[in-house]
């Protein structure tokens, strides 16, 4: 039986999608079949596995409005055990279109529910927003990762999130958990950095990841070749880092 994760925060420029791309693949090569949903109607994870976005006929919009199986939504990636259910701009409607429909919270819950059973780990990569595309993501999740840059404005938002991810336990999936927090952009050279590492450790502790993703030119680089870095530069710092927490995520999923 497989785990659902989201990986959310509702600010931009966190490393979301460079977190599902990577942290996917990483999984992937540890020998987990893995499945990615794009649930960003921005499409970078989708881009960012080499997949022409343009092109894209099924995805996670015929997947909430339930006008295709899951199955049928399944793409093959170039990574090995990985998965993917693309997204296109056309996704942005579907805030929308749910906003009348009876249970609109629970869309994508009842749309993948089935698939746990044909992966080990599935990952969302969410919107950068807490609209309803967001909350079908956090119904539909085990638990949730969220990534949180080493700068100045780190904290800010966190507070909203954790309250939105509460409210959701409460009201539409009383099993969900965080998974844990994850420290992304981090420059060691930097004091900032270093205080906002301290701090989040200090407010968070157990919640927060052992392993931190530090800034990496290759990372920033990969996307742009419609590769995650495991396929761009596996010996890379970058690489290092997603393997490490594809790893702590296993041991912690199989203790």
């Amino acid at each position: 039986m497989g785990k659902i994760i989201a990986i959310a925060n509702q600010k931009g420029g966190v490393g979301k999608t460079t977190t599902s791309v990577n942290l996917a693949a990483s999984l992937g090569v540890l020998e987990k079949k893995v499945l990615l949903i794009d649930a960003d109607p921005q499409a970078n994870a989708t881009s960012g596995l080499g997949i022409d976005v343009e092109t894209i006929e099924m995805g996670t919009y015929q997947l909430l409005e339930h006008s295709s199986k899951a199955e049928e939504t399944i793409m093959k990636t170039e990574s090995p055990n990985l998965d993917l259910i693309p997204a296109h701009i056309d996704l942005v409607a579907i805030e929308i279109e749910l906003v009348d429909m009876d249970q609109r919270e629970y869309m994508m819950a009842r749309a993948i529910r089935h698939l746990k059973d044909s992966y080990d780990y599935i990952l969302i990569d969410c919107a950068p927003s807490l609209g309803l595309l967001t909350l079908n993501a956090l119904t539909a999740s085990d638990s949730v990762i969220i990534p949180i840059q080493c700068e100045y404005f780190a904290l800010e938002g966190l507070g909203k999130l954790l309250n939105t991810i509460k409210s959701v336990q409460k009201i539409h999936n009383q099993k969900l958990d965080i998974e844990g927090l994850l420290l992304t952009m981090f420059d060691s050279r930097l004091r900032l950095s270093n205080q906002v590492v301290d701090e989040v450790q200090k407010h968070f502790d157990e919640m927060v990841f052992d392993t931190i993703i530090q800034r990496n030119v290759r990372l920033s680089e990969a996307p742009s070749y419609g590769e995650s870095i495991i396929n761009y530069d596996a010996g890379s710092k970058g690489a290092a880092n997603y393997l490490s927490l594809a790893q702590e995520i296993i041991t912690k999923n199989d203790a």
